[in-house]
């Protein structure tokens, strides 16, 4: 049995998937009550230690635990889980935007290496889905605005990073290992667009904004002041310093790794396409 925390989330739903495919029993867990898993909030994470008999390994992805980590590893070694795969960021090793929100990933990673727990840590790069952000101005025009139109990282297909993790979950040969996973190539924000506008079959552009109007206008639309933080920060150093670019996936898969414009294809629907 496989555990997998933040199972709503982009990865923690693809891994859920791939998991199933292969006949891998599966609990998800999830904050808000969702038909066929366990719900409940891992910033207090007692109520969950029944939940845990019987699984061989779970999946962490610090946003779902909070500061409940520390206790949900502890309830886990107790448990007898054997395996835990960290879902971290590439910025602890590459810094880039708030130092805080790094912090975060690098104290989640030191709970998980010393736990007690055979450990993975996935450091990950910028997510393509990140850009669904776009999806409704581009649904309503050829039009996308935002900051920092330079900023370049090589954004990495969920589809992979649970590939990835799947391995890690079912098996020890990942043991005791830190990868550093990012998509193939290196695109900036200009690029992303035009890319999206191939796999729709339209012209689209990227129209730079000044990034305080960004700001406003997000906070504006009722996002919490950590949404437009951990975007800004970053993007102003990746305008600056693009984010890394490794060949970790295809390595461990054994295959490339899926391309922006891959995960744009399979993807356009959820842009009008």
């Amino acid at each position: 049995m496989i555990l997998i925390t933040g199972a709503n989330g982009v990865v923690g739903r693809q891994v859920i998937s791939q998991l199933l495919q292969d006949g891998t029993a599966v609990t998800a867990v999830t904050r808000s009550p969702v038909e066929g898993a366990v719900s409940g909030d891992l910033f207090h994470p007692h109520w969950i230690e029944t939940a845990l008999e019987g699984v061989d390994a779970i999946q962490i992805s610090p946003r779902a635990t909070g500061p409940g980590l520390g206790d949900l590893l502890k309830l886990a070694v107790k448990q007898g889980v054997r395996r835990a795969v960290l879902l971290s960021a590439t910025t602890v090793q590459y810094p880039a935007g708030e130092a805080r929100f790094a912090a975060q990933f690098k104290l989640a990673e030191d709970l998980v290496t010393s736990s007690g727990l055979e450990w993975t840590v996935l450091r990950l790069a910028d997510f393509d889905a990140n850009a669904l952000a776009w999806a409704p101005q581009i649904k309503a025009g050829d039009v996308v605005r935002g900051a920092y139109g330079r900023a370049a990282t090589s954004p990495i297909h969920e589809t992979d990073i649970a590939a990835v993790a799947v391995q890690a979950l079912r098996t020890t040969a990942h043991a005791g290992k830190v990868y550093t996973l990012t998509g193939p190539q290196s695109l900036d924000q200009f690029e992303k667009v035009r890319l999206l506008g191939a796999a729709l079959g339209r012209s689209l552009s990227f129209q730079e904004l000044p990034p305080e109007q960004v700001r406003q206008g997000m906070l504006a639309q009722g996002l919490p002041e950590e949404v437009p933080a951990r975007l800004l920060g970053s993007l102003a150093d990746y305008a600056s310093q693009p984010g890394p670019t490794t060949a970790t996936v295809e390595e461990l898969l054994g295959r490339p790794a899926l391309t922006f414009a891959d995960w744009a294809h399979d993807n356009a629907r959820a842009f009008g396409g």
